[in-house]
Parts: C-alpha cells; sequence; structure tokens
C-alpha cells in the first residue's frame, strides 16, 4: 500500500472520529443546546446589538473568567466533591500579585509565578484535607473561602492596589492581533487541555470511577487520595487564573474580587448537566451552560434590567434548566 493510501486513510479515520464526537456531544447537550439557541434567538430579536461582533466577543471575555473555574470545578462535582473557596482564592491571588507589582516592583512574571503558586497551595491545601480526612468536602472549602478572604483584606486593609503596568494589564485586556482578546485564548488552551484530561486519559478515567462508586475505584487499585489531590490543586490553579486576569483587567487588586464567583461555576457546571451526586459530566456540557449564564447576563444588560431583577431570573432560568435535565434523565 503506497504511503500516500496510508495518509487518506489516516485522514478519513480522524475525520470519522471528529464526527462521532460532534455527533455525541449534540445528542448529550441536545436540552441546553436548545435551550442556548432559543435564548440566543430571543435576545437578538429584542436588541439587534447582542449579535455584532464586539458584543459576541465581549460575552466570551466576559464569559472566560467564569469558565476557567467551572472546567475544575466540572472535575470536583465529578468526584461527587465541591469547592466553595475560589472566588476567595481569586482575590488573594489577586491581591499578592498585584501587591508584587505595585509595592515591591517585582516584575510581572515573577509576579504571576507567585500568584500562580499561591493559588495552587490553597488548592492543595483543600485536596489533601478532603482526601485524607472525613471532613466534607463543603466544610473544608468553606473554611479555606474564608482562610483567602481574610487573607485578602489583611494583606490589603481593605483597599484596592492598583497596578500602573502595561504589560500586566495586557494579560486579561490584551487583544491577539487586534482582534481575539487574551482572556479567550487562554481559555481555548485551558479547554484543550481539560477535554483531553478527561477524555483521553487514565485520570479523567478514574474520575468518573470514583465518582461513581469510590469503593468500587478503591478495590480496583485507583489511588483515591491522589485523583482527589489533583482535581482541588487544578481548580487552586484555575482560580489562580481567574484572579490574576480579572485583577489585570480591573487593573487592580481587589479584595472583594470574586465574590460569589464559586457560585457562578458552580450553577455553569450543573446547568450543564453534571451530576452533584457524583460520576457523571461533561466538558463540553459545562462550557454551554457557562454561555447561556454569560449570555443571560449580556442580554438583561441590553435590556436595561435592573441587576437586582437580573439574579431573580438566573436563578430562576437554571433551576429550570436543571429540572428539565432531571426529568429527561429519568425517562431515558
Amino acid at each position: 500500500m503506497s504511503q500516500l493510501s496510508l495518509q487518506e486513510k489516516r485522514k478519513d479515520s480522524a475525520l470519522l472520529q471528529l464526527g462521532g464526537g460532534v455527533k455525541e456531544f449534540v445528542r448529550d447537550n441536545m436540552g441546553i443546546l436548545i435551550g442556548f439557541l432559543v435564548l440566543c434567538i430571543i435576545i437578538s430579536i429584542v436588541n439587534s446589538s447582542f449579535l455584532t461582533a464586539n458584543n459576541l466577543l465581549n460575552v466570551l471575555r466576559q464569559t472566560s473568567t467564569n469558565l476557567y473555574l467551572a472546567l475544575a470545578m466540572t472535575m470536583i462535582i465529578i468526584l461527587g466533591g465541591i469547592d466553595l473557596s475560589v472566588g476567595s482564592i481569586m482575590a488573594v491571588v489577586g491581591v499578592v500579585t498585584s501587591s508584587l507589582i505595585a509595592l515591591f516592583g517585582a516584575p510581572v512574571l515573577v509576579a504571576v509565578a507567585a500568584g500562580l503558586a499561591v493559588g495552587v497551595l490553597f488548592g492543595a491545601l483543600n485536596g489533601y484535607v478532603v482526601a485524607t480526612t472525613v471532613i466534607p468536602p463543603f466544610i473544608v472549602t468553606l473554611a479555606t473561602m474564608n482562610i483567602a478572604r481574610g487573607a485578602a483584606y489583611v494583606l490589603t486593609d481593605g483597599k484596592p492596589i492598583r497596578v500602573m503596568s502595561d504589560s500586566f494589564n495586557f494579560i486579561g485586556s490584551g487583544y491577539i492581533g487586534g482582534v481575539l482578546p487574551t482572556p479567550v485564548l487562554y481559555l481555548v488552551i485551558l479547554l484543550i487541555i481539560c477535554y483531553l484530561i478527561m477524555n483521553k486519559t487514565k485520570l479523567g478515567r478514574y474520575m468518573y470511577a470514583v465518582g461513581g462508586n469510590a469503593e468500587a475505584a478503591k478495590f480496583s487499585g485507583i489511588n483515591i487520595k491522589r485523583i482527589k489531590l489533583f482535581a482541588y490543586t487544578f481548580s487552586g490553579l484555575m482560580a489562580a487564573v481567574a484572579g490574576i486576569v480579572l485583577a489585570s483587567r480591573m487593573f487592580s487588586g481587589q479584595p472583594t474580587a470574586g465574590n460569589g464567583a464559586e457560585l457562578d461555576a458552580i450553577a455553569a457546571v450543573v446547568l450543564g448537566g453534571t451530576s452533584m451526586t457524583g460520576g457523571y459530566g461533561r466538558i463540553g456540557g459545562t462550557v454551554i451552560g457557562a454561555l447561556i449564564i454569560g449570555v443571560l447576563s449580556n442580554g438583561l444588560n441590553l435590556m436595561g434590567v435592573s441587576s437586582f431583577w437580573q439574579y431573580i431570573v438566573k436563578g430562576i432560568v437554571i433551576m429550570v434548566a436543571v429540572y428539565a435535565d432531571v426529568i429527561k434523565r429519568k425517562r431515558g
């Protein structure tokens, strides 16, 4: 067989796998995909500005921060856990990074590396305690949520730390090629990494196994402690990325940053079809869930709806969507 024929067969095989993956994605997320499309149609009819390129990029940029958190939260919820500390980790990481640049004159790369390390340490602390004790993840991460938020206030005395650095501000406010917002570029890279972890590695399969039946996974030889440690450490890292990007976008480290971010991340994951009892969930569903939240917020802003009412509307939409998904799964 010629080399050209082999290349053509490999190309055809790759296309078939891609087509199968797309079909599986559509089948698994049909309900929320329809809901997402209907939402986009309604908003575009009400306000013609919604479908403009600038606004759509703005939606992606605003949604990206939530998705950084939601990608890791998907892994944790698949394991049957929860992480309430990510919003507070965002704040303390943003404060540490901004302080190093503005108050100590540290190079941006050093400050960013330090901020990422802080997020990883908090995540590893969560993972270690969850994996080695019988304390529920809710309580563990509730404690670290308060510790991290308190640390952010102590370090700043409750005041924002202004950063006047173009290179730092580019991290969250820049554009690649004058078109693509930098936060969206990071999101694409992280999506690929998370998809590969959950769908192409033993680590991803072990997460589903542990979330589905921890005892069976243990008897199968899976190191449950290591799996939990990885998931929570990765969550801390993603919270650090979100915190740095947000601080860069705001040109300052804010001790109040990320307030309630953990709830938006959890909402995106659950809205995307991930089971709160563990063992089931998809990264693709989480992406759609986060986009629904982002599009809904953007559409309500375009329509001039008060921010007070936005909380009520988003809560109703999330409840209805999750309930519909539960009914669908029971019938299935």
